[in-house]
């Protein structure tokens, strides 16, 4: 799976750490970021954390190849 978060539209909301805290979290400015080992998490919450985000800046896609 693959996992983007567009920095520039992210508004640091906190919905994708509250919803998927294994996979998301915020840095030091409130903006998400990934943790380590994020991209690698298969869970249906990822999914659901990128429909929580308000302003759409995740995006989750399949990694192909």
């Amino acid at each position: 799976m693959h996992i983007d978060i567009d920095q520039d539209v992210c508004i640091g909301a906190g919905q994708c750490a509250l919803t998927a805290p294994g996979v998301f979290t915020q840095d030091d400015d409130g903006y998400s970021t990934l943790l380590p080992g994020g991209e690698d998490s298969g869970s249906l919450l990822v999914r659901e954390a990128a429909r929580a985000c308000p302003v759409g800046a995740i995006t989750v896609s399949e990694r192909v190849g």
